[in-house]
């Protein structure tokens, strides 16, 4: 997949959850033009931040970087103003244990249709 590509996930994922990049920025501790050359395809996102990014918006990474998935994330409503970058590791914490707990039921589902 390409950093235009990319970038353009990226930027579709932090406004669905209403993040600007500025806090994005600081949650990753880079500058916000990093966060702004990623999105516009200047500049390639390390797998590190893609994996943060991933975590914050409660999505696959693959759904980030493959062109051909869509982006399926939890979907979490709160407020986005005045949020620090504690709240953001907050919910990326949070973000993981629902995906992992995901996964864990599509293994379960699985190991139950393999007994019949």
């Amino acid at each position: 997949m390409d950093r235009l590509s990319i970038g353009r996930k990226v930027k579709e994922l932090r406004t669905q959850t209403g993040f600007n990049q500025s806090i994005i920025a600081e949650y990753l501790q880079v500058d916000q033009s990093l966060i702004s050359k990623i999105e516009n395809g200047e500049r390639e996102a390390s797998t590190d931040v893609i994996k943060k990014l991933a975590e914050l918006f409660g999505c696959k990474v693959s759904a980030i970087i493959n062109d051909e998935e869509d982006i399926s994330c939890l979907n979490v409503a709160f407020r986005t103003s005045g949020m620090s970058k504690e709240d953001l590791n907050s919910i990326a914490v949070i973000n993981r244990l629902a995906l992992n707990v995901e996964n864990m039921q599509r293994m379960l589902e699985g190991l139950e249709h393999e007994k019949y």
